[in-house]
């Protein structure tokens, strides 16, 4: 038995060393037959890989003026630029710079003409015009957007009238030096032109207060509202040769502008052509067109008192998106809030959101569909 012992005493050793980690494993010494102590391990620290934290999206700051997200936020952090811009004579055209406008609106001037008073905000143009003189309904306009105005000149009575409601304000042509206005002669159709962007950069120059107004009111939507009705077109006529069209195009889902274009001033008959801008050199193209109606009162053949603040219980509106029109009422309860839009439930109306161009027409102006999906409305004061 001892003999089976001794010859079996190897084997087992070599089992016990064979169950130790392979590069620590305990051996026998050879010469006292005992195990050796095991090494002790040493357990290596465990490497932890650091995942990056994702940045939030910051969230979108969206222009209040078009319902669409701000290009460039810090833009919507100063005063919008309203500037008056002129429709005739027909040689100042094509206009410059209205296709980068958030609001246009266009009144009647007299003597059968209009003018456009564009607001830049979400976006700047370093040219817009050809700039022409303000009227009296421009100091209820530009406060009621927190704006500056950007004009010509204007006769003495309005000129008053602006500077006393706008003070610094209003800047005209002989008020701001390059590059704020190209050009000085106020008085020639294309004369002066206007960069949006150094107009607020020279506001900001003259230490005045240049920050974000507040512009509540105004409601955007992608989704078409009910109760409206067919409007592949609508023609606004201030005179029979002051004509101005908006057709819809379904592609883009916005309204193109035409105009008319007399060959010859001795001319009794105009085509329509597209109305596009000096500086794309593509058609003006806009997602909203409103017909508000107000009430002009002519002081002189060029000059009128148009109400547009203290309209609190609504006046007639015509809106157009989407290639439908929708009836309803506009307000303007205060002088230093925007223009308040109303369908004909007396609920906030929704516009497309995009830019808006804005008819202010008198209260005694036809509006009436001349045939299936066109509307035309044909200017008359009061």
């Amino acid at each position: 038995m001892k003999k089976k012992f001794e010859y079996l005493l190897p084997i087992l050793i070599m089992l016990m060393a064979a169950c130790q980690p392979t590069s620590q494993a305990a051996v026998a010494s050879e010469e006292t037959g005992q195990l050796a102590q095991s090494p002790t391990f040493t357990v290596p620290p465990t490497h932890v890989t650091e995942v990056p934290q994702s940045t939030p999206t910051p969230e979108q700051v969206i222009n209040p003026l078009t319902g669409l997200p701000a290009a460039d936020p810090a833009l919507l952090e100063r005063r919008p630029i309203m500037v008056k811009v002129s429709n005739y004579p027909q040689y100042g055209r094509p206009h410059a710079g209205l296709s980068f406008a958030d609001m246009v609106f266009e009144y009647y001037i007299g003597n059968g003409t209009n003018r456009f008073l564009a607001l830049y905000y979400g976006q700047d143009c370093s040219q817009i015009g050809p700039v022409r003189s303000g009227r009296f309904v421009d100091a209820q306009l530009v406060p009621m957007y927190g704006g500056v105005l950007v004009y010509g000149s204007a006769d003495e009575d309005t000129d008053a009238e602006i500077i006393s409601t706008l003070g610094n304000y209003a800047i005209s042509n002989f008020d701001a030096p390059e590059p704020a206005f190209i050009g000085t002669d106020t008085h020639s159709v294309t004369g002066v032109y206007a960069n949006s962007a150094a107009i607020s950069q020279f506001v900001s120059a003259q230490g005045w207060e240049n920050s974000a107004p507040d512009l509540p009111g105004m409601v955007f939507s992608y989704d078409i509202p009910d109760r409206g009705k067919y409007a592949d077109q609508l023609n606004v006529l201030f005179n029979y040769n002051d004509r101005g069209e908006w057709h819809y195009d379904a592609g883009s889902g916005k309204y193109l502008r035409w105009i008319e274009y007399f060959e010859d001033e001795n001319d009794t008959t105009y085509d329509m052509i597209p109305l596009v801008d000096k500086v794309t050199g593509s058609q003006l193209a806009f997602s909203n067109v409103i017909v508000l109606f107000a009430k002009y009162t002519e002081l002189a053949p060029s000059r009128h008192l148009i109400d547009i603040i203290g309209n609190n219980k609504g006046k007639p509106a015509y809106y157009f998106r989407d290639g439908q029109v929708f009836e309803g009422t506009w307000r303007a309860k205060v002088d230093d809030d925007p223009i308040q839009f109303f369908n004909d439930q007396g609920e906030p109306m929704p516009l497309k959101p995009g830019n808006t161009w804005i008819v202010i027409t008198g209260l005694n102006s036809s509006y009436e569909e001349i045939q299936p999906k066109v509307w035309e409305l044909f200017f008359n004061l009061p």
